[in-house]
């Protein structure tokens, strides 16, 4: 993963092609990545999981964040990558999006007739609860 990333943030479209699992390659678009490699001012790189892909596995999950800067604008890239080794090599097979942590919310749940939090004095329905 981190030798993907460096090829974003150097240009090395080749290096990223190579790195395609050879299954995926068809409808991959070198002149996109490359655009958008130039395009973007590369920050930095943190892994936050990793599965599998040790030495005796065939394949392997890294979640990483990519910080750039595009058009101005500071962004972070969040993805999970699904690595493959063929013949001793490892090989990008493709990437989603991780879903959200859920969060709910710990405490007493306030009822519509109930004083608001807030301390308005009002009923939760007339205050904040709309």
């Amino acid at each position: 993963m981190r030798s993907r990333y460096s090829a974003y943030a150097v240009g090395a479209i080749d290096y990223l092609g190579e790195t395609l699992h050879p299954d995926y390659r068809g409808d991959w678009d070198p002149s996109a990545t490359a655009r958008w490699s130039e395009q973007a001012e590369w920050q930095g790189l943190e892994i936050r999981a990793t599965e599998a892909g040790g030495p005796d596995d065939n394949q392997g999950m890294v979640e990483f964040a990519a910080t750039f800067v595009e058009d101005g604008q500071p962004k972070t890239h969040i993805e999970r990558s699904y690595f493959q080794r063929q013949e001793g090599r490892w090989y990008y097979v493709n990437g989603d999006t991780p879903k959200p942590t859920t969060w709910r919310k710990e405490g007493p749940k306030v009822g519509r007739n109930d004083p608001c939090p807030c301390g308005s004095g009002k009923k939760y329905k007339k205050c904040c609860g709309r």
